[in-house]
């Protein structure tokens, strides 16, 4: 981890520790039985994040973080212990009550984009709203409202393919707040972007935190971009290793000044390909409430 970051262990972060928890684990355990072989993705892990953090989750492949994520996000179940959303055990709920939690209260963000090719940024956007039964004549100001936000308003009719993959990231969280969620979990949210547009980005994600109040937690291997959140875990064969604040925390506001300016090819730059083959699945397995 960074050398910014300490060593020592301390509490939950000062501020927010009288706060009641929105996510709690007790020795959550993750197996994945492959044949005769059994993977211990998560060996007993216990930690609290409150509302109003901003977290990042970090380790080497294989550590167990993506497994956490998967949790927090209600894609998956433990196979021990007990997770709790806003007070909540969900450990146990079915798919179906799952895929209900995630539509209204979980803001997803990947390091694909996910966007669907022949749709505008705004009906991109709109899509979660529909599976959370939304009604018709809200979805459009929501999302409207929504790209203003990650400050895309002017974009609302463009394609991905008319988009940079800067922009079309932040159309991806522009989807991922437009059920106001309680909680945003962006996965590896900047490895497809150059340094200056993952700054940018980090920028959105602090101002989402700090003026918004919104909990944020990213997957990243990277330090530099680590260093834009509050506090970092670090995991290591499947248990929480560390569980530090972040000393001397990048302001993404006061970084992007320093960084040198895209000419103008960069600035003109239309993506060439279209979103990921599979992304509309992707993006359904991970929104729509089945039945």
């Amino acid at each position: 981890m960074d050398e910014r970051l300490s060593t020592t262990q301390v509490p939950a972060v000062i501020g927010v520790a009288d706060k009641a928890p929105a996510i709690r684990l007790e020795n959550v355990a993750k197996t994945y039985d492959l044949g005769e072989v059994q993977v211990h993705a998560l060996r007993g892990v216990s930690l609290e994040i409150h509302a109003g953090e901003f977290v990042a989750v970090m380790g080497a492949s294989g550590s167990g973080k993506s497994t956490l994520m998967n949790i927090l996000g209600c894609l998956d179940k433990p196979t021990k212990g007990r997770y709790f959303l806003d007070g909540g055990d969900v450990s146990g709920l079915t798919k179906k009550e799952l895929a209900r939690v995630r539509s209204h209260k979980i803001g997803f963000v990947f390091q694909q984009f996910n966007l669907l090719a022949r749709t505008t940024a705004l009906e991109n956007v709109e899509l979660p709203t529909i599976y959370a039964g939304i009604p018709v004549a809200e979805r459009a100001r929501r999302a409207q409202e929504a790209l203003e936000r990650v400050g895309l308003a002017d974009r609302a009719d463009h394609f991905p393919s008319q988009l940079s993959g800067g922009q079309q990231q932040r159309v991806a969280i522009a989807r991922a707040l437009v059920n106001n969620p309680a909680i945003l979990l962006a996965d590896e949210p900047t490895g497809n972007l150059d340094s200056r547009t993952s700054v940018e980005i980090m920028e959105i994600f602090q101002k989402l935190n700090d003026e918004h109040g919104l909990t944020v937690v990213i997957v990243t291997h990277e330090p530099d971009i680590a260093q834009y959140a509050k506090r970092a875990l670090e995991f290591r064969d499947g248990r929480l290793r560390k569980d530090i604040p972040i000393q001397n925390r990048s302001i993404a506001k006061d970084v992007l000044p320093t960084l040198p300016a895209l000419d103008e090819d960069d600035v003109e730059m239309v993506a060439e390909r279209e979103a990921e083959p599979g992304a509309a699945e992707a993006l359904l397995h991970n929104t729509r409430t089945p039945g």
